[in-house]
């Protein structure tokens, strides 16, 4: 993965290295681990079902995830969910999740 294609995204890579202290082989590893998560996809089944306890959590886990390693627009996406899900409303969440499994897709696709 080239720093430079996650700037393109909007990451803030410098914060994210200085994160792991200023290891960048390290914030790349926590990268992939981060994309990798299975949390996402449970997040999805989580609103599926509703089961907004659980949704709230995946989503609040992978917020603080995104916030740590600076992925802006994934870290926003996430943000808009989770204050959504907070409240535990019933509604559909499926256009926040889309939104937040676009934002990965697109670092996904970087890798």
């Amino acid at each position: 993965m080239k720093l430079d294609d996650l700037r393109t995204l909007g990451v803030n890579v410098d914060e994210g290295i200085d994160r792991c202290l200023g290891n960048e082989a390290f914030y790349l590893q926590m990268l992939d681990r981060a994309l990798d998560d299975p949390k996402f996809e449970k997040l999805g089944k989580a609103i599926s079902n509703p089961d907004l306890d659980e949704a709230f959590e995946l989503a609040h886990a992978l917020k603080g995830v995104a916030a740590n390693l600076s992925l802006t627009a994934l870290h926003n996406s996430l943000s808009v969910i989770t204050d959504k899900l907070r409240d535990r409303t019933q509604m559909d969440y499926t256009d926040m999740y889309e939104s937040v499994m676009k934002n990965k897709a697109d670092l996904d696709a970087i890798r």
